[in-house]
């Protein structure tokens, strides 16, 4: 009996370590594609925010509204350091109103900024927070935070958060 329990313990031990390096292999596996979904979805969230500061610098209200959550929860604020003053939005009737009415007063459309390569983006599910830092020529140094939703296969504003600085050197 010893000598056969000698070769099935064995056995055994191969087959756990063989099936532990599996187990591995596929947490790598998953572990890259993940890597390569989220990417997708960074990229994604880039094209929306391109999108979206185009679609304002150019003045196209229509196509502009069609890159924000259209829902009570949203939120828009300003603070500005250049000249002391600070807005906020809370709900999207009270964001787009305010875009349509700064549209219908400045019309002309205004060079769009550089999309900016300092862009830290986290997504977490169908939920995404990026934060990046920007210059336009209206308002001069800016730091922009954005809460992104994911509806229906698309990335949307949910939450936009800019800080301007103005034309001074930025620290």
């Amino acid at each position: 009996m010893k000598i056969l329990q000698r070769p099935l313990i064995i056995l055994i031990l191969i087959m756990s370590i063989a099936a532990c390096k599996k187990s591995k292999e596929g947490v790598k596996e998953e572990s890259v594609e993940n890597t390569v979904i989220i990417e997708k979805e960074k990229q994604a969230i880039l094209e929306s925010l391109r999108t979206e500061t185009e679609d304002a610098f150019n003045r196209d209200y229509q196509a502009w509204r069609t890159n924000w959550v259209h829902q009570p929860s949203v939120v828009k604020t300003y603070m500005n350091f250049a000249d002391s003053s600070f807005s906020e939005m809370l709900g999207w009737r009270e964001v787009d109103d305010f875009v349509k009415t700064y549209i219908k007063e400045h019309p002309e459309p205004v060079p769009t900024p550089v999309q900016p390569d300092n862009v830290t983006i986290q997504v977490f599910g169908t939920g995404a927070w990026v934060s990046y830092r920007t210059f336009d020529e209206t308002f001069g140094n800016k730091r922009e935070t954005r809460l992104m939703v994911k509806e229906a296969g698309q990335w949307k504003i949910a939450g936009m958060h800019t800080t301007i600085y103005g034309f001074e050197p930025v620290r």
